[in-house]
């Protein structure tokens, strides 16, 4: 019998990272990727993120995809552009 379809895992991406053995963060991260283009563009996935890492609570602290669902949690403000002389030569 097929598991029910999860609203936030909707290819069940998710879901086959945390039963993969030996699966590695790189790997993880693709899989991620590949979930999170499956959003329609502009959206914010936050929610959806934090229902995953509650639903996966009980896994391992230390498995990959738990550590890069959190990585996806963390913002990293506004980007800044450097143009011009400084973009071209490392201090």
């Amino acid at each position: 019998m097929a598991e029910p379809r999860d609203p936030n895992d909707p290819k069940g991406l998710i879901r086959e990272s945390f039963r993969i053995d030996g699966i590695t963060e790189g790997e993880c991260r693709s899989i991620f990727l590949d979930w999170a283009l499956s959003m329609p563009v502009g959206y914010d996935a936050k929610p959806e993120v934090e229902a995953l890492l509650a639903k996966y609570a009980g896994e391992p602290t230390d498995h990959p995809m738990k550590q890069v669902l959190s990585q996806a949690l963390v913002t990293s403000g506004e980007p800044k552009r450097r143009g011009g002389r400084a973009a071209r030569v490392v201090l």
